[in-house]
C-alpha cells in the first residue's frame, strides 16, 4: 500500500511516524516547508487553564497534552532522543492576581481527567526568583508542574527521521488517476493532506472550497548569559506574549497573531521589538541578550476557530486536517496519530465527528 503525505509539519510528521510501524505501507512525504507553522514555532503544552467553551476543542487539547507522554515513550523505546520536549512546568501570570485562585480551581477540577497537570500552587515573585533569578512580576504566579514546552522544528525532524520515510522537499499537487491518486507523477493508494493554511490551494483545482484562512506568527530567539535555562519553567504573562526557555541560555519570545497579512513571510522587527521589550519586564536578563534568530510561520484558522480532520468528502482514501490555529503543537500530534489509526482501521480516543471535515470542506456549486 503506497501512502503519500503532503506536508511535513506536526500533523504530517506524527502521521508518518505511526504509519511507518506498519511494514505493508510504503511511505513518501512531500514537504515544501516554506512558511510552515511548526518549524517557526516554540510550543507550550498547557491547555488546562483554557476558558474556551468549545468542549470538543478542549477534549482534543487535553488528550493532545496527554499524548506527548505516549509519543515520547514510543520514541525512547526505539532509542531516539526526545529532547524536543520537556515537561518543565509553567508559570501563569495575570494582571489581576486575584484571578489566579479561580484559575487554580479550574485546573483542579480538571485534574481527575488530566493527572498530567501535576502539582498546582500559587507562588510569590521571591519563590520564582529562586528558580529564575532575573524574574520580575507585580504579583503572585500560578505554577503547574505538568506543563511543557516543545521545539517545533526539532520535533518534526526527529519524527520524520524516525519514520524512515522518503522525504522530498518540493511543492506538489494532487491529481486523480482512476481509483488511485497522482502526486509528483507517482501513483498512491492513500493521500494525507497536512498542508495547514495551504489546504485550500491543494483542493481548489479539484473543485473544493475550504474554510481555512492564514494567520501570520512571528517569534524571536534570544541568548542570555544564564545557561541554566533548560531547567526554567515557561513564563506565560496575560495576552499574546510567552517566554519559552530552552537549553543553554536560549529563550524564545513571541508570538504574534496577525490576521491581515495573508501568507507574508517577512520579519517585522518592530513587532518583535515590542514583544521583546514587554518580555524584559518579566525576565530582566533579556535586556542584555543577543538576538540569535527570528522566525515566521503561517497558522491555519477556520471561521469558527475549530480544527477538523477526516476523509475528504467524495475523495475516498484522501485524508486531511487543518484549522489548528495557535494550539497546533498541542493538538497536531494527536490529530496525526488519529489519521494514521483511521488509515490502519484502528480505534481512536477522539471521535472525528466532533471535528467534522464536511463542515469545512465542500464541493463548489
Amino acid at each position: 500500500m503506497k501512502v503519500a503525505i503532503i506536508g511535513g509539519g506536526i500533523v504530517g510528521a506524527t502521521c508518518a511516524y505511526y504509519l511507518s510501524k506498519n511494514k505493508d505501507i510504503e511511505l513518501t512525504v512531500f514537504d515544501y516547508g516554506v512558511g510552515q507553522a511548526t518549524k517557526a514555532s516554540a510550543g507550550i503544552i498547557s491547555p488546562w487553564f483554557s476558558k474556551r467553551r468549545n468542549k470538543p476543542w478542549y477534549k482534543m487539547a487535553r488528550l493532545g497534552a496527554d499524548f506527548y507522554l505516549k509519543l515520547v515513550q514510543d520514541l525512547e523505546a526505539e532509542g531516539i532522543n526526545t529532547n524536543f520536549y520537556s515537561q518543565c512546568g509553567v508559570y501563569l501570570l495575570k494582571k489581576d492576581e486575584d484571578k489566579l485562585p479561580e484559575l487554580k480551581e479550574l485546573a483542579e477540577s480538571r485534574m481527575e481527567l488530566s493527572p498530567m497537570i501535576g502539582e498546582l500552587k500559587l507562588l510569590s515573585k521571591e519563590d520564582v526568583q529562586k528558580v529564575i533569578p532575573s524574574f520580575d512580576n507585580n504579583g503572585d504566579v500560578l505554577y503547574a508542574s505538568g506543563g511543557g514546552r516543545v521545539e517545533g522544528e526539532r520535533f518534526v525532524k526527529t519524527l520524520l527521521e524516525a519514520s524512515k520515510a522518503q522525504v522530498f522537499n518540493k511543492k506538489v499537487a494532487l491529481g486523480l488517476a482512476g481509483d488511485k491518486y497522482l502526486v509528483d507523477n507517482k501513483e498512491f493508494d492513500i493521500v494525507v493532506l497536512a498542508t495547514g493554511a495551504w489546504l485550500k490551494d491543494v483542493l481548489k483545482p479539484l473543485g473544493f472550497e475550504v474554510d481555512v484562512r492564514p494567520q501570520k506568527g512571528q517569534l524571536r530567539d534570544y541568548k542570555i548569559k544564564d545557561n541554566n535555562t533548560g531547567a526554567y519553567p515557561v513564563i506565560m504573562p496575560e495576552g499574546e506574549l510567552d517566554i519559552i526557555p530552552f537549553e543553554n541560555g536560549v529563550v524564545s519570545v513571541g508570538a504574534t497573531h496577525e490576521n491581515d497579512m495573508g501568507f507574508d513571510l517577512e520579519v517585522d522587527k518592530e513587532q518583535l521589538d515590542t514583544f521583546g521589550n514587554e518580555a524584559q519586564q518579566f525576565l530582566k536578563e533579556l535586556a542584555d541578550a543577543q538576538i540569535i534568530n527570528e522566525r515566521v510561520g503561517i497558522r491555519a484558522y477556520t471561521s469558527d476557530y475549530s480544527p477538523f480532520y477526516g476523509e475528504v468528502p467524495t475523495l475516498k482514501n484522501v485524508f486531511a486536517a487543518s484549522g489548528l490555529g495557535s494550539s497546533g503543537l498541542t493538538t497536531g500530534p494527536i490529530i496525526g496519530y488519529s489519521i494514521a489509526n483511521m488509515i490502519l482501521g484502528r480505534e481512536n480516543e477522539l471521535d472525528s465527528q466532533d471535528y467534522d471535515i464536511n463542515a469545512y470542506i465542500t464541493i463548489k456549486e
